[in-house]
């Protein structure tokens, strides 16, 4: 079985990372939705709550599952017998960051291997800062957001709650 990790902070999951998921879903036995706890950032959602948004927007994809993680992702990757870590590449700007991140883990653990995924066109200009942004300022996000959790993301922004996490 082959086994894929797809890491990130997702806070909130977007439409982009969506459509990694859906499509890496297709390439892989399995694909693990990875969020990963960085103790030196302030999120909009907790971990549970970002964990508990991908599970909601990706609950009609039989081989996706999502997880939170702390540590070093080569860890958590022996852990879940998985050595692919699925990336999506919004811009060049993304490349160089992804690549140097792939040459540490393939040093920390030469088994692992980073596959890079192209975003679709119409998500490449979108981040979950930039959803934030916009929903900050009474901006729509339709289109933005899966729109299976468009509702609590809006209702968070508007409470203002940043949490530290």
């Amino acid at each position: 079985m082959k086994i894929a990790v797809y890491p990130g902070s997702f806070d909130p999951i977007t439409k982009g990372h969506l459509d990694i998921i859906e499509r890496g879903a297709k390439i892989f036995d399995k694909l693990i939705v990875a969020v990963l706890v960085n103790v030196d950032k302030n999120g909009l959602f907790d971990y549970a709550e970002r964990v508990n948004l991908i599970k909601k927007a990706t609950m009609y994809l039989d081989n996706v599952e999502v997880e939170c993680f702390r540590g070093l992702l080569v860890d958590f990757m022996k852990e879940k017998h998985s050595n692919v870590i699925l990336k999506g590449l919004r811009a060049m700007s993304d490349f160089e960051y992804e690549f140097q991140m792939a040459l540490m883990n393939k040093n920390l653990n030469s088994e692992i291997e980073t596959f890079f995924m192209m975003t679709n066109a119409e998500y490449s200009f979108l981040s979950s800062s930039a959803v934030k942004q916009v929903a900050k300022f009474g901006g729509c996000i339709d289109g933005l957001v899966p729109e299976s959790i468009k509702s609590i993301v809006v209702e968070k922004i508007q409470e203002g709650d940043v949490k530290h996490v």
